[in-house]
């Protein structure tokens, strides 16, 4: 999605106010920025200067975000030419159906999400938002995709964004239309993804009053937003939307709710488009683009380490091109967050050590554990990813780089700071290896004797001794770590893979091995139970938007207990005809919790067992206790459907998925007693790693 041009003036604060994170440093201020504080050891943002604007992403630009989205880590452009030309900005090419007659409020919603590039967004009607959806119906350029519930309408929103790397949006109305929001608003606001919600609310006069359907969802969304609104004055309507859509796109994104009465969708006005922005605050808080200080400060780190590792995160989602280019000019091993997976090769056997963290490999985290110096750029030192914070990468000097300066010595004191775009700031990095800066590129570097190919080779052995492996089957049996092998295998990893939440997720941030950022969407921060399937229809839209959809597949690897949850989507992707492919890993039960029952709780089951009480498939073989039946399920809803038993069948049966015309759900069926491992306990560290063992073991 894309900005009209925007006007930088300086004018008072909106009313509204921003969101702040509840878990800031010791000592943070609160911002009006919605992210914490300004950081006191930020190399890059004392200045408090308006001019600076936003640095993360040029948001005017819808060709640029577009070419972000879907361009391989080596920085080929995987955009078709004709996609790459339809990309133009939307408000210098908008006409106006009304003219200069008045029109409803309702309709200026419509025509400045229109203005904003807008071509698909996911809207579930109501009482208070049925004006907004006569309104869609005088649009011929939006679609709107209608999935069965609100929650799964905001996952696919999601969805959209982080395939496409654009705003998504979502509609509901109001009362609980827009408290089914709640969950993937905060969703979005903890993994950081550009999301403008639109919610009816009861008349103006109503407000306050306990009306029919009526939740103060302002209030309620106010610590999980970037920013909200509440609209009181129709003509407000043109510049709140643009001051949404930058707000969610800029800087560090996240989601902004806007609520609209539903008597201002329904006065009359003529819209003023070219209003200002006011935001005046807001710009003045954005860092500055690094500086050729910050980068030196980084090499100098560089030129003085032994065992270097980059630390690579979410916010290098739109930069892998950088990120791949950076680490191959020096040589560096590169470990990624769940969040980042993509933004380097993970089929790079060299430098590339797959995710780090608590089912990260073993040697991702004795590589940032024996690292003298750790380049974290994009991350937030999530606790799934340190565990013991003490012991995490304690020998290291750490650089850290990133947009929001709320996450600078956050969790992990950062010797060298750099609040700065992670983009820009590798960019810049890169033109002066290029140069040849102090002669760091590799060949020169090894060529005098300098270089990391001692670290190269300690980090190879260690990948050596602990490689990523699974038990050996019984017969024809399924492990759930080799079912998604095989898709990988058949999809030639060029699929675009979403999860729900739970062994499944892990599983396949393990064993599908993504070459390009913005193919892997899942849940990471809140780890929210049934994101799978929307999210995969959210992609799919996306494709087809971008013209992908014939030659990119989109995979939902599921848990029975996960895909339960937002099932009713079935009925969106066939009645939208989405071909999205649905790989259930049925285990019977909610298998992460029984991986922890077995290894902390005796393996008392407590309420993890998701089948009938009358007989339980994995001990009597019989297809029939197998429950529910997704097969089933999946054809009452028109998808059609198939199950596997066997290892043999397998590979067959993901073919037929693959080359079926429409969505298909495949339910293979998998040993509950598998365990995602290697696995550091919660609080743990390094030298706390679990490498074997499954349901069958006996735990002391």
């Amino acid at each position: 999605t894309l900005l009209a041009p925007l006007h930088f003036v300086a004018m008072a604060s909106t009313s509204s106010s921003f969101s702040s994170r509840a878990s800031r440093a010791p000592g943070a201020s609160r911002s009006s920025v919605g992210r914490g504080r300004i950081g006191t050891r930020c190399a890059s943002s004392t200045s408090s200067s308006s001019s600076r604007g936003v640095q993360s992403k040029d948001v005017n630009s819808s060709a640029a975000a577009s070419e972000l989205a879907f361009m391989s880590v080596d920085g080929t452009n995987n955009l078709p030419a004709n996609q790459m030309a339809n990309n133009a900005p939307a408000a210098a090419t908008w006409t106006d159906r009304f003219g200069d007659a008045p029109r409803k409020g309702c309709d200026v919603l419509v025509q400045a999400l229109e203005r904003e590039g807008v071509n698909t967004l996911f809207a579930y009607p109501g009482g208070a938002s049925m004006e907004i959806h006569q309104a869609l119906t005088r649009s011929d350029s939006i679609r709107n995709i209608l999935c069965r519930h609100e929650q799964g309408e905001v996952f696919a929103a999601e969805g959209y964004a982080k395939t496409t790397g654009n705003v998504g949006v979502c509609i509901a109305t109001s009362g609980p239309g827009a408290t089914n929001l709640v969950t993937g608003l905060a969703d979005a606001m903890l993994d950081s993804v550009p999301m403008v919600a639109i919610t009816g609310q009861v008349p103006r006069r109503m407000i306050g009053t306990d009306a029919f359907q009526e939740t103060p969802i302002v209030e309620i969304s106010r610590p999980i937003t970037k920013h909200n609104y509440l609209v009181m004055h129709v003509e407000d309507i043109p510049r709140i939307i643009r001051e949404a859509f930058f707000l969610a796109s800029s800087g560090r994104p996240g989601p902004v709710l806007v609520d609209i009465p539903k008597d201002i969708q329904q006065t009359m006005t003529v819209p003023t488009w070219d209003v200002p922005l006011q935001l005046r605050g807001y710009f003045r808080r954005q860092p500055a683009p690094p500086t050729r200080a910050d980068a030196e400060s980084i090499l100098d780190a560089i030129e003085q380490a032994k065992a270097p590792v980059m630390y690579v995160g979410g916010g290098c989602v739109d930069c892998g091109a950088e990120v791949t280019k950076f680490a191959k000019a020096l040589g560096i091993p590169v470990v990624q967050t769940l969040m980042g997976l993509g933004s380097y090769p993970l089929t790079d056997e060299e430098l590339s050590l797959g995710m780090l963290g608590m089912h990260g490999t073993v040697y991702a985290n004795y590589a940032v554990d024996q690292a003298d110096l750790l380049l974290a750029f994009g991350v937030r030192f999530d606790d799934r990813v340190t565990g013991k914070l003490e012991a995490f990468a304690n020998r290291a000097t750490i650089v850290h780089v990133d947009v929001d300066p709320a996450e600078i010595s956050k969790n992990k004191y950062a010797h060298v700071p750099v609040c700065a775009e992670v983009g820009q700031t590798l960019r810049l990095m890169n033109q002066m290896l290029d140069s040849n800066f102090k002669h760091l590129k590799r060949e020169a570097a090894e060529a005098d004797g300098r270089g990391y190919g001692d670290w190269r080779e300690d980090v190879a052995e260690k990948k050596k001794e602990f490689p990523m492996q699974y038990p050996e089957p019984k017969e024809e049996e399924i492990y759930p770590q080799w079912a998604i092998e095989q898709v990988w295998e058949a999809t030639n990893g060029n699929a675009v893979v979403s999860t729900g939440v739970g062994q499944h997720q892990m599983f396949a941030a393990q064993y599908y091995k993504f070459n390009a950022p913005r193919k892997w969407l899942t849940s990471g921060g809140l780890g929210s139970m049934g994101f799978g399937l929307p999210a995969a229809l959210g992609a799919q839209a996306a494709l087809q938007d971008m013209g992908l959809a014939d030659s990119v597949p989109v995979i939902d690897f599921d848990g029975d207990g996960s895909f339960v949850m937002n099932c009713q989507e079935l009925a969106t992707v066939c009645v939208e005809k989405l071909p999205v492919k649905m790989v259930i890993l049925n285990n019977q039960h909610l298998g992460m919790v029984v991986q922890w029952e077995d290894r902390f709780y005796e393996k008392n089951r407590a309420h993890t067992y998701l089948g009938k009480s009358e007989g339980a498939w994995h001990d009597t073989a019989n297809p029939d206790d197998i429950y529910p039946d997704m097969v089933m399920m999946a054809k009452s809803f028109g998808v059609p459907a198939r199950r596997v038993f066997k290892r043999s069948e397998m590979r067959e049966a993901i073919d037929e998925m693959l080359a079926h015309d429409g969505p298909f759900l495949l339910d293979v069926m998998v040993p509950h007693i598998a365990h995602v491992l290697p696995m550091i306990p919660g609080g743990g560290s390094y030298k706390d790693s679990i490498t074997d063992g499954d349901g069958n073991t006996r735990f002391e």
